[in-house]
C-alpha cells in the first residue's frame, strides 16, 4: 500500500470516529432529557372529582332516623285532624337533636333523656299547645335545631314528636308504637317559645 492511500485511509478513519463520538454525545443529552418529569395526561372535558360528604350524627337504638326520614314524617301530617290532646302518660323521653344545616342521611348529633318529673313537664309543654287548623303559611327564614321526642310509657309505649324550632316552627305527633295504644295522633300543632326554651336545656 503507498503512502498516500495509507494518509488516505488513516482521515477516513478519524472523521468516522469523530461523528461517532458526536453521536454518542448527542444521544446521552437526549437521554437526560428524557429524564425530566411528564405531566399525567388529563382526559379533555372530564369533570373534576369532587369530595363526598360524610354524614354527621350517628344511628342508634335510641335516635335511628336520618333528618330526611323525620322531615318526610313532618310533611304527612295532615293539619286540622287529630285530637287536641294525648292520653299518653310518658315515663320518660329521649330528645334527638338534628343540626340545623342537617341534611340528606345526616342523624341526630345530640342526645338526651329525661325522667320523672322533667319529662312531665316537657310533656304538659307538647301537650298543652293549641291545634292549628292549616298549615302555617308565614314562616321565617332562619335556621335551627330540629328534635325528635320519643316519649316511653310504663307499657314501653312510644310517642314521637317532632318539633322545628325555626321556620314554621311546626310540633307535629309523626308515630305511636305500642301494643293496644290509640291509634289516633294528636293534631299538628307549633311549638311555643316556652317549649324551644324547654328544648335547650341540657
Amino acid at each position: 500500500m503507498s503512502a498516500s492511500r495509507t494518509r488516505g485511509f488513516i482521515g477516513a478513519t478519524l472523521v468516522v470516529t469523530v461523528l461517532g463520538f458526536t453521536a454518542a454525545c448527542g444521544n446521552e443529552d437526549s437521554s437526560g432529557a428524557g429524564a425530566q418529569p411528564s405531566q399525567t395526561p388529563t382526559t379533555p372535558g372530564a369533570p373534576p372529582t369532587l369530595p363526598t360528604a360524610t354524614p354527621s350524627g350517628t344511628p342508634s337504638m335510641d335516635c335511628p332516623e336520618t333528618i330526611t326520614a323525620v322531615r318526610e314524617a313532618v310533611g304527612k301530617a295532615v293539619w286540622g285532624k287529630g285530637t287536641a290532646k294525648s292520653l299518653f302518660q310518658p315515663v320518660s323521653v329521649t330528645i334527638c337533636q338534628y343540626d340545623a344545616q342537617a341534611t340528606g342521611d345526616d342523624y341526630a348529633t345530640v342526645t338526651t333523656k329525661r325522667t320523672a318529673q322533667q319529662a312531665a313537664d316537657l310533656w304538659a309543654l307538647v301537650n298543652s299547645a293549641k291545634p292549628v287548623a292549616k298549615k302555617p303559611a308565614m314562616c321565617t327564614k332562619e335556621l335551627g335545631p330540629t328534635y325528635v321526642l320519643r316519649f316511653t310509657d310504663n307499657d314501653r309505649g312510644v310517642l314521637s314528636y317532632t318539633a322545628e324550632a325555626f321556620g314554621c316552627r311546626q310540633l307535629v305527633a309523626t308515630s305511636l308504637e305500642g301494643q293496644g295504644k290509640p291509634g289516633e295522633l294528636a293534631s299538628p300543632r307549633q311549638v311555643s317559645p316556652e317549649l324551644v326554651k324547654a328544648l335547650g336545656l341540657r
